[in-house]
């Protein structure tokens, strides 16, 4: 834990170990450092009221949101782990962590202290130190401005639904503006404008980027953060049930996200 609070301890092992304040434990590695790390592969989720180190979450699809809070990014730690809707974590890809909003969706995060701004695929849950908005991936911090230092205020706004069949880096990428002009997906992209239908299965196709793999040069991690929200393995036990993860001693290899159905269902 003294390695993840300062910073610039290399590479942690954190499976099966369990956070001693927010009683969760990282969710397995499945994709070995160094190897290509597939997209998509997960399903849509929203999910159920639940609390974690004290406080409740509702998750919700809201299209008119708007916040502006801190932001953080994760990297080699988590590279290769199960995300909350069962996507693999690429800190190399443009991806992010929100407490709320639907999964796979899109938003648009700008910094507001350079004004650079980026739209991010949502595919997990957290961050949960302190009042943190959103956790971006190395890659999205850097391509913001603010990876050397760890946090950074921002503005995120809700776009819509993401295509479940993958992120697309490449596109997102490119959506990143430096002048002050908010970022947008392209004409014709596959983004879906939330409404009051169910959140299920509704885009085409997205193209499919394989990233490489991550540099071993990783600026600091930014200070005390709970481990990885992933998911956990099949069978696995829930010991916080009102909290809505799994908890506990060794036998838990991951995180489970009880609060979202395992058929994607709301």
């Amino acid at each position: 834990m003294a390695c993840l609070a300062l910073g610039a301890c290399g590479s942690i092992d954190l499976d099966g170990k369990i956070d001693p304040v927010y009683g969760v434990s990282a969710s397995p590695r499945v994709v070995a450092d160094g190897d290509p790390v597939p997209r998509g592969g997960g399903g849509y989720k929203v999910g159920k009221p639940y609390m974690i180190g004290g406080r409740t979450y509702v998750p919700a699809e809201n299209p008119n949101y708007v916040a502006e809070g801190t932001a953080s990014w994760y990297g080699r730690d988590f590279h290769g782990r199960k995300t909350a809707n069962g996507e693999i974590f690429d800190m190399t890809s443009i991806s992010a962590a929100h407490k709320t909003l639907p999964m796979p969706s899109y938003v648009r995060v700008t910094n507001l202290s350079n004004a650079r701004s980026i739209v991010v695929r949502v595919n997990n849950r957290g961050p949960y130190v302190g009042d943190r908005l959103i956790d971006v991936s190395y890659r999205t911090a850097e391509l913001l401005g603010f990876s050397t230092r760890g946090v950074a205020k921002v503005r995120v706004e809700y776009l819509g639904r993401a295509p479940i069949e993958g992120s697309d880096d490449v596109r997102l990428a490119s959506t990143l503006t430096t002048t002050g002009k908010p970022a947008d997906l392209p004409s014709g992209s596959t983004v879906m404008v939330a409404s009051a239908k169910p959140f299920v299965p509704e885009a085409p196709s997205a193209r499919t980027v394989v990233a490489s793999a991550p540099s071993r040069e990783e600026a600091p991690l930014p200070p005390s953060r709970p481990y990885d929200l992933g998911m956990a393995a099949a069978g696995s036990p829930v010991s916080v049930a009102s909290a809505g993860w799994s908890a506990g001693a060794a036998p838990v290899s991951g995180l489970g996200y009880a609060g979202v159905p395992a058929d994607g269902a709301r």
